[in-house]
């Protein structure tokens, strides 16, 4: 009998709501409470000292020994005022994971005496050495080779973490190498923000505006999750080790009524999101908008936008705190791309802009004309980017997990494409359309241009696709693709290098020009002309869902690379390898490294799912198939015992017939899945190991065994049945 399932039922049927009182009914008295930001900083730190770091920290300065040594005295005393014990540098390696090794600000002392004091060094806050031969690395060192560094970011300000046991101070750093090749997210990150902003702020001050001195990428990255009770998690072993369920008959009732999406939100969940927010809030991370999604038990939550790599650093930070207040009430959070079949998966939309250094946004349309072709400008450029490098966005986004997401009639397929709406489509229609201009002197040149036409404000001028996987909404790209457990900062990486690239074209281009047209805007707009004709195709504005627009992209040539082996090549093209080496995003041999601990993440990611599903299905669905099967057997047995003529058992033997087959399917297959992971795994070769567990074992016996286990759901009597339902997970909340 299916007695863990059962227990698990009733203690998530009994759950209490626990009610969640915030600080203040005001955010803004406990918003950023926690964190050691650039406010706390200058009122506690001496004026000379402040003045110093801001000034290290806008133009990229190395922060001296002294200089570290103040802030570190500084940020000290904070964090103890906080109750923090010890410290710790945060950092985001290539697990996919944030990561962090405790130190204690106590140091005894050496003579023997029972005597101490708390010390934090600017040696500490500057750098640490965590051993670094666990981390993936990709071949650019050996496992034996122990030594990494961390080293603090300045730009994304320290905080007290202060959930679970104990207080620890938070250092957000960058994590690399003893001889300096990245092991971590963030790092390149870096790099590409740098990247674009040169290449951006260089077009501004020649064209625009001198007075740009920067332009930082921005980023809002809205996160959807699942919620699914504790108790009822614990009893779902492939909830536990792969994050998804690997078998599930669908529940009569789905989210086919779409009842679910911005609907009243159920008050013990309700009481987990207030009490999240409070803590990121205290945080610092401006938390904006809670929803109930589309699949029932799905949920979201948006924040403002923030310079990319605070955001991306706040996003990790976000999905931490989520997990670890989620066991205060009994939840589990799914960040999981596709943690329930049939029902839509989450995604990860990464809302990006460019702003600059005095407050503008470069893709935020305007009612004045001149402001219009710096629009136009960045907006341009940023589709041409997206059609150049399309397959390299693809690769940005492949997981294991997005492969069963991407495309499945709720996201957006794995044909990279841009949706600009109607408005902007019409815009760059005509500018495509207008020929090459020339204007007499005292005509209205941004009306011949065209740019005048520009409505200035899109955000309610345009629908929304939510099938396309990199649309314009109004002020910003959102790209779309990225899979809800994602760390944002891989896809950001991609897209602020290809920006950078595609503008640093843009401006050789028209200064080109310019020796054939000396009027600045006419050449700005004769070379966007050419950029709206040769981007063209990667522009759709339909149902990125149907099968009408996978042919239609086939006759535009654009990839259509549904798995993540052959989409992870990608990255390893000529064009690509340029593309990050010119721009120091990475190295050749960076590259190859990131690209072989990506086929070996996917390769474990399905080993693990095939071997829980390999487990779960002969060792507790098959026994309890069998185990009903006896019953209705000795029920046939009975009825011909007293006399009871054969044809009235007919559907109990059916039944029994039907159990033995589909146990049977899932046996052979089982043991057939089995044999050729062991062939997958005798493989030296990564790639030829990733392809194999894709085509061979995931895409080959998943799905049939799934089948036929679903079908046992079915069949099998409901006391029997080991595993909670589909309607329990997502329905007893």
């Amino acid at each position: 009998m299916a007695t863990l399932r059962f227990s698990a039922l009733q203690m998530a049927q009994n759950r209490p709501s626990i009610n969640v009182l915030p600080p203040s009914n005001k955010i803004s008295d406990y918003f950023g409470m926690n964190v050691f930001s650039m406010d706390t900083m200058k009122r506690t730190l001496p004026s000379e000292t402040y003045k110093k770091l801001k000034y290290c920290i806008e133009k990229g300065e190395k922060i001296d020994a002294l200089l570290a040594d103040q802030i570190a005295a500084t940020m000290k005393e904070w964090a103890l005022l906080k109750g923090a014990t010890h410290f710790t540098h945060w950092f985001q390696p290539l697990t996919g994971l944030t990561a962090e090794k405790h130190d204690t600000f106590f140091e005894g002392a050496f003579d023997g005496s029972a005597t101490g004091i708390e010390k934090f060094k600017g040696t500490a806050l500057i750098q640490q050495e965590p051993d670094a031969s666990s981390f993936p690395s990709g071949g650019l060192r050996a496992t034996f080779e122990a030594r990494g560094y961390t080293a603090w970011d300045p730009t994304s300000p320290a905080f007290v973490m202060d959930l679970g046991v104990g207080t620890t101070l938070c250092i957000p750093t960058i994590f690399v190498s003893y001889t300096g090749e990245p092991l971590d997210y963030k790092t390149p990150l870096l790099k590409s923000s740098h990247a674009v902003d040169m290449a951006a702020t260089a077009v501004m001050q020649e064209y625009f505006d001198s007075e740009v001195t920067k332009v930082f990428p921005t980023l809002g990255p809205e996160q959807e999750y699942f919620l699914v009770d504790r108790a009822l998690y614990y009893a779902r072993p492939d909830l536990i080790m792969s994050g998804r369920s690997l078998f599930g008959h669908a529940p009569a009732r789905g989210q086919q009524l779409e009842d679910h999406y911005f609907g009243s939100i159920p008050p013990r969940v309700q009481n987990y999101m207030v009490d999240f927010e409070i803590e990121l809030l205290k945080l610092g991370l401006p938390v904006k908008t809670r929803h109930n999604e589309v699949a029932p038990s799905q949920f979201e939550v948006a924040p403002t936008f923030e310079e990319v790599s605070l955001a991306v650093d706040h996003n990790s930070l976000m999905m931490d705190v989520m997990e670890k207040v989620a066991e205060r009430h009994n939840f589990k959070v799914l960040f999981h791309e596709k943690p329930f079949a049939g029902i839509n998966g989450s995604g990860k939309h990464n809302n990006w802009s460019l702003s600059t250094n005095n407050g503008r946004n470069l893709l935020g349309p305007s009612s004045k004309p001149k402001d219009n072709l710096i629009f136009l400008t960045f907006f341009v450029n940023v589709v041409k980017a997206v059609h150049d490098h399309a397959d390299l966005l693809r690769a940005s986004i492949a997981t294991s997990g997005n492969e069963h997401r991407l495309g499945a009639n709720e996201a957006p397929p794995a044909i990279m494409s841009c949706f600009l709406g109607s408005t902007m489509s019409s815009v760059l229609d005509e500018l495509e359309n207008n020929g090459k201009l020339k204007v007499d002197k005292g005509e209205n040149m941004y009306m011949k241009l065209g740019i005048s036409k520009i409505p200035p404000i899109l955000l309610d001028n345009t629908d929304r696709n939510r099938t396309s996987p990199f649309a314009f909404t109004g002020n910003k790209f959102e790209f779309r693709a990225v899979g809800g457990s994602a760390n944002c900062a891989g896809p950001m990486t991609v897209l602020n290098t290809v920006v950078a690239d595609t503008l640093i074209q843009f401006k050789k281009d028209v200064d080109t020009e310019l020796k054939k047209e000396p009027k600045k805007e006419i050449a700005i707009v004769n070379v966007l002309r050419e950029y709206v004709k040769a981007s063209k195709k990667i522009r759709f504005e339909g149902n990125g869902y149907s099968d009408e627009w996978v042919k239609e992209a086939a006759k535009r040539g654009l990839s259509n690379v549904k798995t993540s082996p052959e989409a992870l090549d990608f990255y390893l093209t000529k064009k690509s390898v340029k593309l990050f080496v010119d721009h120091g995003v990475h190295t050749e041999k960076e590259l190859h490294a990131r690209h072989e601990i990506m086929l070996e993440t996917y390769v474990k990611k399905i080993q693990i799912e095939s071997r829980v599903m390999y487990d779960l299905a002969i060792c507790e669905i098959i026994p309890a198939a069998l185990l009903y099967q006896s019953q209705l057997i000795t029920n046939v047995k009975g009825l011909k015992d007293i006399g009871i003529d054969a044809k009235y058992a007919k559907t109990t033997t059916d039944i029994i017939k039907d159990i033995a087959e589909h146990v049977s399917v899932v046996k052979e297959k089982c043991e057939a899945m089995l044999e050729e992971r062991k062939i997958a795994n005798d493989m030296e070769d990564t790639k030829a190991k990733a392809l194999h567990y894709c085509h061979k074992v995931k895409v080959a016996y998943f799905d049939i065994i799934r089948y036929h286990v679903d079908k046992l759901e079915q069949l099998v009597s409901d006391e029997y049945w080991p595993l909670p339902k589909y309607r329990e997970l997502l329905f007893v909340r």
